[in-house]
């Protein structure tokens, strides 16, 4: 006889800790008038952008990865200004990204692992995402961000001018149904083996309506339903063959996006397979982006660059006091002065191009 007392579910759970629902980390660090002004007209004219109301590109622009919370501020400052001296040309947007999907093991955000030494506090990780997006937001400077864990959103995406379904998750059911009720526009990669196709479907489940299991906010365990996001884009990002940012490519791909009735607007991220993975061919990938939208390739709507306020990447050292200030723990990035330099040079090329 089997006996019927034994436990047969969380056999492999080790802890279960209770996380506070989202409506109190927004009572704790609530949506600012400024920040909400940064995000509403943030996220009009990233729409106009996508819709063609607006000439200008989009650039989401910034760190791998946030790892310091005085560094991000300190790279939004900074950011601030040269926001300001590309405008007429290009929109950026920051990059600030708290969750690293990976192939195997290895850090996976400040959300997960706020102490980068494998404590997982995620309801600390929470706090210091919110805590950071609303510095940023109410300097003025609007914020994306990679969308991984589905219960994250509740806590963050009031704060969110645009986010990203990454490589890895494009072809995820369950990332399709929650970027399908993101209140902001949402780019999905092609898959990390190259395919267009993958993100292409992805975009039209998006694009239409769903049910799916998630929590409301006040933490209860909910049916969502949603209405389907029609700002889904495309963001071509190379894959395991090479690069896939070239105008052939690209216009294939528009081609793709208007056979399957959704937006044929793409983003081309600079970094990853695109560069090779050596940050400091972001330069040569945008010039060709550049190139392409002003010969009028009018799928391009805007690109992607992994900068940081120093250049390069470090490991995590067993010693966090030895850690380099300004150096992404995750993928390499350029500097913040080389990013100025290529920003000016973008800008000014964009504007010499249009009026001439």
């Amino acid at each position: 006889m089997i006996d019927s007392s034994l436990p047969t579910s969380d056999l492999r759970i080790k802890n279960i800790q209770p996380l506070d629902p989202p409506s109190k980390l927004l009572a704790d660090y609530p949506l600012t008038m400024e920040s909400a002004q940064t995000v509403i007209e943030s996220r009009r004219v990233v729409e106009n952008i996508l819709l063609s109301k607006d000439h200008r590109m989009l650039g989401i622009v910034g760190p791998c990865s946030i790892h310091d919370t005085k560094m991000a501020l300190d790279y939004a400052q900074r950011f601030l200004e040269l926001r300001k001296e590309v405008e007429d040309e290009i929109y950026l947007v920051m990059r600030v990204y708290f969750e690293k999907p990976r192939t195997k093991l290895g850090w996976r955000g400040l959300i997960l692992d706020p102490h980068l030494d494998g404590t997982m506090d995620i309801q600390e990780g929470l706090r210091r995402a919110r805590y950071v997006l609303g510095e940023i937001t109410r300097l003025g400077v609007p914020a994306g961000s990679e969308m991984l864990d589905p219960i994250v959103p509740q806590y963050i995406d009031d704060l969110l001018t645009w986010g990203a379904i990454g490589a890895r998750t494009t072809e995820s059911q369950t990332h399709r149904e929650m970027a399908s009720g993101l209140s902001m526009a949402i780019g999905f990669k092609n898959g990390t083996d190259g395919s267009v196709e993958t993100a292409v479907n992805a975009l039209a489940s998006t694009k239409s309506s769903h049910s799916f299991i998630g929590i409301d906010p006040s933490g209860n365990t909910s049916v969502l339903t949603t209405t389907g996001n029609d700002l889904g884009h495309l963001i071509l990002r190379g894959g395991n063959n090479g690069p896939n940012y070239y105008r052939e490519q690209v216009e294939k791909a528009g081609i793709m996006l208007r056979k399957a009735q959704v937006l044929d607007k793409i983003m081309i991220d600079c970094s990853h397979a695109n560069s090779g993975k050596d940050p400091s061919r972001q330069g040569l990938v945008l010039e060709d982006v550049l190139r392409q939208k002003v010969s009028g390739v009018r799928e391009v709507f805007g690109f992607m660059i992994e900068s940081n306020l120093y250049e390069g990447k470090q490991g995590i050292p067993e010693n966090l006091d030895q850690l380099k200030y300004g150096v992404s723990v995750t993928d390499g990035c350029i500097s913040l002065d080389k990013t100025r330099k290529m920003m000016i040079e973008a800008r000014d090329y964009l504007s010499k191009k249009r009026i001439g």
